[in-house]
């Protein structure tokens, strides 16, 4: 039902929203537009495809016209870069923050490795230095930076403070994963190894009782 508003007072005016936000929220639709795109000729034709005209023809507009949004090629790369980190931290979070000990520990390799390894263009631009020249923004790297924050605190729970631990975690499942993807993309042959991985991992870093 609508409300009844009484008839002595006037009914509501509408709120205006201010042109600023009207074109602020304009521009930001148009940006997503233009990454959602470039993440599609990536996929199609590979990571170091992109081409502004491609890009601009993708989205209809001229090639000109993308300096509105992004000031260049690597630009897009960074904004594809905090977008895909921000989907990896998600993907380690949520219930691995529900989780402890080694449950959690094992969790967040899982979820790593799943993720990287189902989408390998995504991969190559968060995990390998596949474009020549691009360095992720700080503010693009900041979901990374906060990821490894929560496996070292993870690593620091089963009781390991070895310096090198973290260093060795980080390099198994990197291994996981280019072996997923290069030697059984789609499947799961190195994603099921993940557990006896980071059972081995204890094993090697965990101080002895």
């Amino acid at each position: 039902m609508f409300a009844d508003w009484p008839a002595s007072d006037p009914a509501p005016a509408s709120v205006a929203v201010p042109a600023t936000d009207r074109r602020a929220a304009r521009h930001a639709a148009t940006r997503q537009e233009i990454l959602d795109a470039a993440w599609a000729m990536a996929r199609e034709r590979g990571l170091g495809s992109l081409g502004m005209r491609e890009l601009a023809a993708a989205v209809n507009m001229r090639a000109p016209s993308l300096y509105q949004y992004f000031g260049s090629k690597l630009e897009i790369y960074d904004a594809m870069f905090r977008e895909g980190m921000g989907q990896a931290l998600a993907a380690v979070g949520g219930e691995v923050d529900r989780r402890q000990g080694l449950d959690a520990l094992r969790e967040s390799g899982r979820r790593m490795v799943e993720f990287a390894t189902s989408d390998p263009v995504r991969a190559q631009l968060l995990f390998q230095r596949t474009i020549p020249g691009f360095e992720p923004s700080p503010e693009s790297y900041a979901p990374a930076v906060e990821m490894s924050g929560k496996v070292a605190a993870l690593i620091k729970q089963v009781g390991i403070t070895d310096p090198q631990a973290m260093d060795m975690f980080t390099a198994l499942m990197s291994g996981l994963i280019n072996q997923q993807l290069s030697n059984d993309p789609g499947g799961t042959r190195w994603i099921r190894l993940v557990d006896r991985v980071v059972d081995m991992f204890l094993a090697e870093m965990a101080p002895a009782t």
